[in-house]
């Protein structure tokens, strides 16, 4: 399996209604970045330099730029890329990049990858290789911040979702399906759109993989960081933490 130029899930029709879906549920990208900041800063306090790998629309990002005087995005989805440009400052880059095979030239204080961003790799390999590019692109004693997918064992098998986002313009409706196959999570999504215009509707297929807590904190080890998990976190999936070591 391979990740395509633009995965038919986050195209511009999820970029659409992406961030309003998650917010009507709560979600805060600002209080999210703003703890990993912290958690950041308490390991690195002379933390300036970051980048957002995998940042999506670039919500994460856009508040990590008020806490860093130097911050940067990759991501693969190019409708993803184009809102995170819209909304970030001209200061900041977004790069388009694969995180397996990104070489950006520089090193930075902090490296992310939030939102389950590394469970849509296909392989542990891919997941080593992946953390090997994040932490290349460290300094010695920078902290490398990854926000995983469930583990094998926390996965509800045949979980539904479902959201109806009301608004003066137009109603959103998104109903969900999430089923094991072997070692990884398949999400099927449908969405129904509501507005002037008319009704639209659209499916997704997302394959996350659900990669084991052994497997996380191998790939970090092999990539030279000293890693922990930190269970819970703001979004109930935990958070890996890791420092690159010297050298």
């Amino acid at each position: 399996m391979s990740i395509p130029t633009e995965p038919a899930a986050f195209g511009a029709d999820h970029v659409e209604v992406y961030e309003l879906t998650y917010r009507h549920r709560g979600k805060s990208w600002e209080d999210e970045a703003r703890d990993v900041t912290a958690i950041v800063r308490g390991l690195r306090a002379d933390a300036t330099a970051l980048l957002d790998v995998a940042c999506g629309t670039g919500a994460h990002l856009a508040e990590f730029a008020r806490h860093f005087g130097h911050t940067e995005g990759l991501e693969i989805a190019p409708a993803m890329r184009e809102r995170a440009l819209s909304r970030l400052p001209a200061t900041t880059a977004v790069h388009d990049g694969d995180m397996r095979t990104f070489e950006l030239g520089r090193r930075f204080d902090a490296v992310t990858c939030l939102f389950t961003a590394a469970a849509f790799l296909p392989t542990p390999a891919d997941l080593t290789t992946a953390i090997r590019r994040m932490a290349a692109h460290l300094v010695p004693g920078g902290v490398l911040v990854v926000e995983p997918w469930y583990f094998p064992e926390t996965f509800l098998d045949g979980y539904l979702g479902g959201d109806l986002v009301r608004l003066p313009d137009r109603v959103v409706s998104r109903v969900s399906r999430s089923v094991r196959v072997a070692d990884a999570t398949q999400l099927h999504v449908e969405w129904t759109v509501a507005d002037a215009t008319g009704i639209r509707r659209f499916t997704e297929l997302e394959v996350m993989s659900l990669f084991t807590r052994e497997q996380y904190l191998t790939a970090f080890d092999l990539a030279g960081c000293d890693a922990h998990y930190r269970p819970g976190w703001l979004t109930g999936r935990g958070l890996f933490v890791a420092v690159r070591r010297p050298g």
